[in-house]
């Protein structure tokens, strides 16, 4: 029985999209840090706030949702 050979294109294909993905949420994640008028990372880990956190985190799977359907 031989062994199939592996096609490596679907794989290096794949890991391409998802470091163009990642590097895209990281600058929209930093836009969306910037045009905040307080700094995110202070607010939510020293002072608590959890409604922020939702908030933060609803706009993070947002900005995900719209990179996967723009690169798929």
């Amino acid at each position: 029985m031989p062994i199939p050979e592996f096609n490596w294109i679907p794989m290096v294909a794949a890991l391409a999209y998802a470091t163009i993905g990642l590097v895209i949420f990281g600058l929209a994640f930093i836009v969306v840090d910037r045009l905040t008028p307080y700094h995110l990372w202070k607010e939510i880990v020293d002072e608590k706030n959890t409604a922020l956190a939702i908030v933060v985190g609803a706009v993070a799977i947002g900005i995900s949702v719209i990179v996967s359907a723009a690169i798929r």
